[in-house]
């Protein structure tokens, strides 16, 4: 009791304890609002602009349905045949191959892989062409030839193209063709730009020739014509001249270029008589040089002093509307001046200067001077 009376003496101690508490309160519980249990969710908004689909979209869908349940490769391979969009063909390969109880076979690949090269996807036709590799579908002659073909045409694929070549050659039923052979060796000659790097690739070329030999694959003149130039090219000449002596056994012929590989490869050997010999066998043919056989014959014979040979082998190329370069002119002309022969030398050129409209003012000239030079030692 007397404590009760302490407290009651002291009224405002006893309202500030009780405010204290009711702060405390308010901080810890805050009030809880609630909705009836029955209240449906508001309405989403309304979308203003509701998402048309795209023309690309409508035939999709279009193709789509047009593709019956049950439908096998070939109706696929017709659908893709029929797109001028080459991203509408893949969508529809793409969504094909995920239907149950489906799988691509390689006239399918091959159409897809043809459809994006032409349209210029190749990143995407890499990656189909990695899945065929891969084992995405049972391969067939034309699907490998057309693999061969897209990485032989892509630098950074090269190698690759001999990795399928190779995967060919150990297959039962898809051996290698005389169209798998053109290719490399036509992908192989394309990079025998210099001389060293000609034998680098030379041993590539004899071991898919005797491959191509003991597979039973008869070639014809073109693909000949790649190995002559090859070994025309890294001077292997008497390689070449018996790959010439064989054409016969495939029924095949000569032509202008086996000619003129072979005489380059002996011109620039150092056997120029041997080369005017084949040039002489040609043109007994009726065949016409290219026209860099006959600007390397000319000066060839003329670092020889043979330069009646020279003289006659210049005009007939002006015979066949072929025009010299200035070195050729100048290697016949300068030997000419050298032997002490200036004055014909001046009537040469004079002679070419009626016979060669391509010469010009600026090459005449250059080559006056020249023969003035000469002629004052």
């Amino acid at each position: 009791m007397p404590g009760l009376l302490r407290i009651l003496a002291k009224p405002n101690r006893l309202f500030s304890s009780y405010s204290h508490l009711l702060n405390i309160s308010l901080r810890f519980h805050r009030p809880i609002t609630t909705t009836p249990a029955d209240s449906p969710p508001p309405p989403p908004p309304p979308n203003p602009r509701p998402r048309t689909r795209t023309p690309l979209e409508k035939q999709f869908e279009s193709w789509i349905d047009k593709l019956r349940p049950g439908f096998g490769p070939p109706e696929v391979a017709d659908a893709l045949r029929a797109q001028s969009d080459p991203d509408l063909a893949l969508d529809i390969f793409r969504w094909a191959a995920q239907q149950r109880g489906y799988r691509h076979d390689s006239a399918a690949y091959l159409v897809i892989i043809k459809i994006l090269i032409s349209g210029r996807r190749y990143r995407h036709a890499e990656t189909l062409v990695e899945e065929v590799v891969a084992g995405a579908c049972e391969m067939s002659v034309p699907l490998y030839n057309s693999v061969i073909r897209f990485c032989c045409g892509r630098k950074f694929l090269f190698n690759r193209a001999f990795d399928v070549y190779k995967k060919m050659v150990r297959s039962e039923d898809c051996k290698p063709t005389l169209e798998t052979y053109t290719l490399l060796f036509n992908s192989l000659l394309r990079r025998f730009n210099k001389l060293h790097v000609c034998y680098v690739y030379l041993h590539a070329v004899r071991s898919m020739a005797k491959q191509m030999k003991a597979s039973g694959v008869i070639p014809d003149t073109f693909v000949l014509n790649m190995i002559i130039k090859a070994y025309s090219k890294c001077l292997e000449v008497d390689e070449a001249i018996r790959v010439f002596r064989e054409m016969g056994l495939y029924g095949c012929e000569a032509n202008a270029y086996t000619y003129s590989y072979i005489v380059k490869g002996l011109c620039e050997k150092g056997r120029v008589g041997q080369g005017l010999g084949f040039y002489q066998e040609m043109r007994s043919k009726e065949l016409v040089p290219k026209s860099s056989a006959y600007m390397i014959l000319i000066c060839s014979l003329s670092m020889e002093r043979r330069f009646e040979d020279a003289k006659e082998v210049l005009f007939d190329m002006l015979h066949e509307a072929m025009a010299p370069d200035l070195l050729t002119y100048k290697t016949l002309l300068e030997g000419l001046c050298r032997e002490g022969k200036g004055s014909e030398a001046f009537d040469l050129l004079e002679e070419f200067r009626k016979r060669d409209t391509m010469m010009g003012q600026k090459n005449y000239k250059i080559l006056s001077n020249v023969i003035n030079f000469l002629t004052r030692e």
